[in-house]
């Protein structure tokens, strides 16, 4: 029940700090969307101004992603359908100032580096773990692409 109720008192705030159009998220935010259903992101994120982009299906996943209004940013969603640890959310932008001051909020929430590699695709990543809260940070794999912050169930 306390865990509901904080929640929902988050999921509160979020919508009453965020800018309407064009907009990051927080790190609080990303991981609050990553506890919803598909159907509560869907209709969360909308509420924010962004805009359906695309929907992926495969046996394993269920991919929902949206755009901002002015498309610098997307954001998606991944469900599951066997090992649900996996659902995520996926939030991509372009610019390296935003990828620097994430990486500082990352740090400063005492997130601790556990690995680093590099995706199928060949983009260099590194994880940042506190408790049971992984986010995965991965650069662009040329200055064009997206910088790209996954956060973990």
């Amino acid at each position: 029940m306390k865990i509901s109720v904080n929640l929902l008192l988050l999921l509160f705030f979020i919508l009453f700090q965020s800018q309407v159009s064009g907009q990051a998220f927080k790190l609080e935010e990303l991981a609050a969307f990553n506890t919803l259903d598909m159907a509560t992101f869907k209709t969360e994120i909308k509420k924010h101004k962004y805009t359906f982009y695309d929907k992926t299906e495969s046996p394993a996943f269920i991919l929902f992603e949206y755009e901002s209004p002015d498309y610098t940013y997307k954001i998606g969603k991944f469900e599951y359908t066997e090992d649900k640890s996996q659902d995520n959310i996926e939030f991509q932008f372009k610019d390296k100032k935003e990828y620097d001051a994430y990486l500082k909020a990352i740090l400063g929430a005492g997130y601790k580096q556990t690995e680093k590699g590099k995706i199928l695709t060949g983009e260099s990543y590194l994880d940042y773990l506190k408790d049971k809260a992984l986010i995965r940070m991965v650069q662009p794999k040329t200055a064009g692409d997206n910088y790209t912050i996954l956060v973990f169930k």
